[in-house]
């Protein structure tokens, strides 16, 4: 419970965390930034990171001068990119596997509806799920366990990294030092995650109507 706790706080006042980290690791903190992204991409174990509100804050703080945006840009793009593509692998390797026990969550009937979906809908998952915490950490994961062909989620995983990455830095970037922002970060890192989740609702209603 305790570390739930932790990482809510870290969230809401990640403005003034990443500050700290700036001023006690100076440039290490673009590998510090590198591994989170990486992590909260990469990792299925690790969909609690804050992606969406991390970028938009080391957007702010570029924009104070902390940080050079051109280098976070490229950074943060590829671990967003480096991120999916091993998420997509570890699936596609060991998520059979552990279908095969076809036991509690991992039932191979599960299995089959990823591999239905992603037949359909593959292409525009991968680049939706981008914008949608924990959501993000596992589209990737169900596309490599579904056997997604890898040409196809090389190029949507590309563009839905760079569109991603460039939304939500560009958007600190020229938002995040105005006073309002400043001073009511807590509800804006709350408002991220929340209009994060318009687009996938958006497509589920789409889905439902005949």
């Amino acid at each position: 419970m305790e570390i739930i706790k932790n990482i809510i706080d870290f969230v809401l006042h990640i403005d003034k965390n990443l500050v700290l980290l700036a001023a006690q690791y100076g440039t290490w903190i673009y590998g510090i930034l590198f591994g989170i992204i990486f992590a909260e991409t990469g990792l299925v174990v690790t969909p609690f990171l804050p992606g969406d509100s991390l970028l938009f804050a080391a957007g702010a703080l570029s924009a104070m001068g902390s940080l050079n945006i051109g280098v976070l840009w490229l950074i943060m793009a590829v671990a967003a990119f480096l991120g999916d593509t091993v998420n997509y692998w570890i699936g596609h390797y060991i998520g059979p596997k552990a279908f095969s026990m076809n036991s509690g969550l991992l039932k191979k009937e599960y299995l089959d509806k990823a591999q239905a979906f992603y037949d359909k809908h593959g292409g525009k998952a991968i680049i939706l799920a981008r914008f949608v915490p924990i959501v993000r950490t596992f589209a990737p994961f169900v596309a490599g366990v579904g056997k997604m062909h890898y040409g196809k989620f090389l190029s949507y995983n590309l563009v839905g990294g760079l569109v991603w990455v460039t939304l939500f830095l560009g958007t600190g970037y020229f938002f995040g030092n105005i006073p309002f922002v400043k001073e009511n970060f807590e509800y804006v890192a709350v408002g991220i995650i929340l209009v994060s989740v318009v687009p996938i609702v958006l497509e589920a209603i789409k889905a439902k109507k005949p």
